[in-house]
């Protein structure tokens, strides 16, 4: 069995990767922890800050930070979970990608190297309301997808 694991930084992903585990150590599965990086949530928050700071020269001086920041972040996340996992006997590995969040999602679930998805419901802005790549991507997974709360 092999299981995809999304991965954003939210408690939400890091919870459904915990689940995948216990999956993994019950049933000999392989997991792959899978994250999405899009630069256009760096160039978003690059200029909201350059407009707060009335700085728009430095607009992209942000974007290049933010978007380090970025990468940095999720790759602490994955190396953190990818040791809990190895601590664990589970055998799993990770790959990040850059683009559109739904659509590596798509292309990477619906790829047949799995046999199950695993995603927190709520992203990581933790809102109340079902994440928004959850609503863009269940039910065109192809493979059975488990939705941790």
């Amino acid at each position: 069995m092999r299981i995809l694991v999304l991965v954003d930084g939210s408690k939400w992903s890091q919870k459904a990767a915990l689940y995948a585990f216990s999956v993994a150590k019950r049933k000999n599965a392989k997991v792959t922890l899978f994250s999405v990086l899009d630069r256009r949530e760096a160039k978003a928050l690059a200029f909201h800050l350059s407009m707060r700071s009335e700085s728009l020269e430095k607009i992209q001086e942000f974007e290049e930070t933010i978007w380090k920041d970025m990468k940095k972040s999720v790759k602490e996340v994955i190396t953190t979970l990818l040791e809990l996992g190895h601590r664990e006997g589970i055998n799993c590995s990770f790959k990040i990608v850059e683009g559109h969040a739904k659509d590596k999602v798509l292309e990477e679930a619906n790829s047949g190297n799995y046999d199950m998805v695993v995603m927190g419901a709520y992203g990581k802005s933790g809102k109340t309301r079902i994440g928004s790549l959850l609503e863009d991507v269940v039910g065109r997974i192809v493979v059975p997808v488990m939705i941790v709360r």
